[in-house]
């Protein structure tokens, strides 16, 4: 009877043991289509890798930038016209513009991720990219958050989660400096800000676009933040009516606002508050939107001290 209940109680042990072996083996393998990696991109939609990504295409200066960052660079096989910075990005062959791609030479890349700009006409390319089973991820920040969780979600589809989490808490911690540093005083109006993103035809932003959110952290406001499009053609008319305390443009000088001295009835023109800030700073929603950002608040600074 003993000698029963052993093997009966071997045969229990047994059976346990090959049903915990199975089980292992069903959450391996049951499924060996799934990903392993999954994250979602500006777009809100789902990109999944089934392992980290060997082959990147940036199809932007900024994802470019935000690659980098994420320590993604040794996994850029190409990139957009455009792409230089970091320096080593200069060095990465090129596969024209958004405007002007080579889709054909894309595709022979064999990439296994493709990061797109996700606006306009990129969209369309983003389609077509899925189309050929190519993995997108749509790339459009609208704010310094969307750049921080930028950075992280880049770095988990390339394998580099913990350089991706550093350098996102590094960006994050500036970006709270930044704000206790140029934080609006209490008893203090906003500098009222005119930004010109183009002379001919004039033409500014809208409070969505990250250009309003460094003025707002600086202290200031978008006289024409209200505005339905994010990018608008607008008058002369309608700046003489907003008559802002500043104005702002991109660039390395202030050359492009010489046409407004013409009207001396301005504010800004009155205080002589004509300010620019690099184009690839300002206007990149990449890690480097903090360095256009502390530029803009010492702008906005001396404007409210006139």
């Amino acid at each position: 009877m003993r000698l029963l209940k052993a093997a009966s109680d071997m045969t229990a042990n047994s059976i346990r043991t090959i049903s915990l072996a199975l089980g292992f083996a069903a959450f391996f393998f049951a499924a060996p289509g799934q990903a392993a990696i999954t994250v979602k991109d500006d777009a809100q939609r789902e990109v999944s890798l089934a392992k980290p990504a060997q082959r990147i295409i940036s199809l932007a200066p900024h994802i470019t930038e935000l690659l980098f960052e994420a320590g993604a660079d040794k996994s850029i096989v190409a990139v957009t016209d455009y792409s230089d910075y970091p320096e080593a990005a200069k060095k990465l062959p090129s596969i024209g513009n958004i405007f002007a791609l080579d889709l054909e030479r894309l595709l022979a890349l064999k990439p296994d991720l493709v990061v797109v700009w996700g606006t306009g006409s990129a969209k369309i390319l983003a389609n077509k990219l899925r189309s050929n089973h190519v993995t997108v991820f749509e790339s459009e920040p609208h704010d310094f958050e969307m750049v921080a969780t930028s950075i992280e979600r880049l770095a988990i589809l390339a394998g580099t989660e913990n350089a991706g989490k550093a350098a996102a808490q590094k960006f994050r911690q500036r970006l709270d400096n930044l704000r206790k540093t140029y934080q609006l005083p209490p008893s203090a109006n906003p500098v009222r800000v005119f930004y010109e993103m183009v002379r001919r035809p004039l033409m500014t932003l809208n409070d969505d676009h990250m250009v309003s959110d460094a003025i707002r952290l600086c202290g200031g406001k978008n006289v024409f933040g209200k505005l339905k499009e994010l990018s608008s053609t607008i008058t002369n008319e309608a700046v003489l009516a907003a008559n802002p305390d500043m104005m702002l443009t991109s660039g390395e000088s202030t050359d492009a606002l010489a046409d407004w001295k013409q009207f001396p009835i301005l504010t800004a023109v009155k205080k002589n508050n004509f300010y620019a800030v690099k184009d690839e700073w300002l206007n990149r929603a990449g890690p480097r939107i903090l360095d256009g950002t502390e530029a803009l608040c010492k702008h906005i600074a001396t404007a409210r001290a006139k």
